[in-house]
């Protein structure tokens, strides 16, 4: 289990990510239900964000056990929208259960909020989380970083802007690191430095970082473009079919025991 941070580690944390000085700590506290966990996802967790980006908060939280027994239908997944400032967030936050039934699947997208470094507000229960995570990995999971790409391809088709193609790039690249490693790597300069990737790329990020509706043509030609993300999903291809990974989740167990424990106990404070 990786070692928890304090408070102050943790905003030192979201500061170096280029996270604006808002009072996250308020959003949490602003919650019906507690939190389980809170986390920054988005444009900071992958290491593009421009001066113009809004804060993507990620996170589950607790419903009570009545919430779940009567005939009411449960709110398990909410979203809030928001401006602080200048500053544009959104929080999506799902009950454990949903939550834990959307890590079963082949879901690289909670799994990367689960693991995010940039963590406005923990407790023990996502610690378990944490700790089964390595046991919520699969194979298929390269499926979600393909159809992710390709959706961000076709847009970045259409429109030219930097941000669709920097997530191509991203996810293509974590999950060609996922397959390799067993480990999921969101942070897109992290991947540049750990595998062979298009030079170019830290010249995007940072015309990104300018302008978070800038275009690529000044950067790259398309035609090259084209090609190195065919290799990449090529690449992809190949390393899922040499992955160690499993075909099947192993914590199913694990995680139905923890969401028990936690619904009848209620989520811990803060640390």
């Amino acid at each position: 289990m990786r070692e928890t941070p304090t408070a102050a580690g943790r905003e030192a944390v979201l500061r170096a990510a280029g996270l604006p000085a808002v009072d996250l700590g308020a959003v949490v506290a602003d919650q019906d239900d507690p939190l389980v966990f809170a986390t920054v996802s988005g444009a900071h967790l992958y290491g593009f964000p421009s001066r113009d980006s809004d804060v993507d908060l990620r996170g589950a939280h607790l419903l009570p056990a009545a919430a779940l027994l009567g005939l009411h239908e449960p709110e398990e997944t909410r979203t809030r929208m928001w401006d602080e400032g200048r500053t544009e967030l959104d929080l999506v936050s799902h009950d454990l259960r949903k939550f834990a039934r959307l890590l079963l699947r082949r879901n690289g997208y909670v799994l990367e909020q689960l693991l995010s470094p940039l963590v406005v507000h923990t407790t023990p229960v996502h610690e378990e989380l944490i700790a089964l995570a390595p046991d919520l990995l699969t194979v298929h999971h390269a499926h979600h970083y393909r159809g992710f790409a390709t959706t961000q391809w076709r847009l970045f088709e259409k429109t030219g802007e930097l941000k669709p193609l920097l997530y191509t790039l991203r996810v293509l690249l974590t999950g060609i690191h996922l397959m390799h490693s067993g480990r999921v790597q969101p942070h897109l300069p992290t991947l540049v430095g750990e595998l062979a990737a298009p030079a170019y790329i830290p010249e995007l990020i940072a015309a990104k970082e300018a302008a978070e509706h800038g275009t690529a043509g000044a950067v790259v030609d398309p035609a090259r473009l084209r090609t190195d993300i065919e290799a990449l999903h090529a690449r992809l291809d190949a390393a899922q079919d040499a992955t160690a990974l499993p075909d099947a989740p192993g914590a199913r167990e694990a995680l139905h025991d923890l969401i028990v424990r936690a619904r009848t106990a209620g989520a811990s404070a803060e640390r």
